[in-house]
């Protein structure tokens, strides 16, 4: 795929989540894009945020899973850039018109705030439990710009994984006072419950998962950052939201955190 089409496919992902809408899925139109040049498309959708003032403050991983692959059939992890913009506050309201949304589901998951660099690849999840000065609760809102989340893995990675807006629970822990693996996740809809899953679904520790982001990202000279955000994949199936909702979550050990959702 030569580089004016990489740059057209971006722009259009770009678009689409400005103008609130889905596009058909990219590998149906194109079946022979490969999962590189598919981030390549990602790097261009970024390109068009980061040129409207938008900041890289993390990155993320999803579909780690099995739970949320056998949902989308999807069954390898994705990855992509979280910017300050992304970030929501907890326990506030989350526009579907100002934050863009088009089809969102929320999942919760365990994040992680760097206490200083890592550069993969060769990055274990002992070396990310170093790294790490806290981690916190976490929704991601999750959001397809790719038509009724028809997605392949490589139609996820150049959308940036699927990703809407994310908030943090206000809590902050130390990841060396309690055993990640064993974080138990507990969500409920509208005050009815919607899911619950341990910190062992993401790829058998959240550390790990984190580990396997670093490393790819490595792969592509992406460096994870001092300060930045890392989200390590949802814990349990995703909950599909609409203006009215309500949702809120608690992880054992680490907190709670909660959003609304408004047109």
């Amino acid at each position: 795929m030569d580089a004016t089409l990489i740059e057209a496919l971006g722009d259009e992902l770009f678009h689409a989540l400005r103008e609130r809408r889905s596009v058909p899925p990219l590998t149906q139109r194109y079946p022979n894009l490969t999962l590189e040049t598919a981030y390549q498309i990602s790097l261009r959708f970024l390109q068009r945020r980061e040129a409207l003032g938008e900041q890289v403050v993390g990155k993320k991983i999803g579909v780690t899973s099995r739970a949320v692959q056998d949902m989308l059939d999807v069954h390898q992890p994705d990855f992509g850039f979280l910017t300050h913009r992304m970030h929501v506050a907890n326990d506030s309201e989350v526009s579907f018109h100002s934050h863009h949304l088009v089809q969102p589901r929320a999942e919760g998951e365990i994040a992680f705030i760097l206490g200083e660099d890592l550069n993969g690849p060769g990055i274990t999840a002992q070396d990310v439990m170093a790294a790490t000065q806290w981690v916190a609760p976490c929704f991601e809102i999750v959001d397809s710009r790719i038509v009724d989340w028809k997605i392949r893995i490589q139609d996820t990675v150049a959308d940036n994984a699927s990703c809407g807006v994310f908030a943090l629970g206000d809590e902050r822990i130390n990841p060396r006072e309690l055993d990640l693996a064993k974080v138990e996740l507990n969500l409920l809809k509208n005050g009815l419950p919607a899911g619950q899953g341990l910190g062992s679904a993401v790829q058998g520790h959240p550390c790990a998962a984190v580990a396997w982001l670093a490393n790819t990202l490595g792969k592509f000279d992406i460096p994870f950052r001092k300060g930045e955000i890392i989200l390590s994949g949802a814990l349990a199936p995703l909950v599909p939201v609409q203006p009215g909702d309500h949702v809120s979550l608690s992880l054992s050990g680490l907190g709670s955190a909660r959003l609304r959702f408004v047109s």
